[in-house]
C-alpha cells in the first residue's frame, strides 16, 4: 500500500487489489477485515484520506483546489470526498486545510 499506492486509483475494488497482490479476493477480504479489523473500503479511504493531507502541505499542491487533491488522492467525488474526510478527521477539509497552515 505504501511503496505502489494502488488507493490512488478510484476504480479500486477489492478484486482487483487481490489480483495486484497475489492473494483471492477472499483471503485478502478476510485478512483485512480480521487482521486489520476494517471493511476493504475503510482501509483504503484511510490511505486516501493520509495522502491528501500529505498534499494539502505539499508546497507543490498549495495552487490545487480541494476537489484536485481529493481526485488525485483516488477519490471519485466531491461528496464522497468530504463525507469521508470528515467521518476520518471530524473537519471539513475546508477546515483541516485551513488548520495545518
Amino acid at each position: 500500500m505504501v511503496d505502489k499506492k494502488p488507493y490512488l486509483d478510484p476504480e479500486l475494488s477489492l478484486s482487483s487489489l487481490s489480483k495486484q497482490i497475489g492473494l483471492n479476493r477472499n483471503q485478502l477480504s478476510r485478512l483485512v477485515n480480521d487482521g486489520i479489523g476494517e471493511n476493504f473500503y475503510d482501509f483504503i479511504n484511510k490511505y486516501r484520506v493520509e495522502e491528501v493531507k500529505r498534499l494539502m502541505i505539499d508546497p507543490q499542491k498549495q495552487n490545487y483546489n480541494l476537489l484536485g487533491i481529493a481526485l488525485e488522492a483516488g477519490f471519485k467525488s466531491k461528496s464522497t470526498f468530504n463525507l469521508i474526510f470528515k467521518r476520518f478527521t471530524g473537519l471539513t477539509p475546508t477546515e483541516y486545510r485551513k488548520n495545518s497552515t
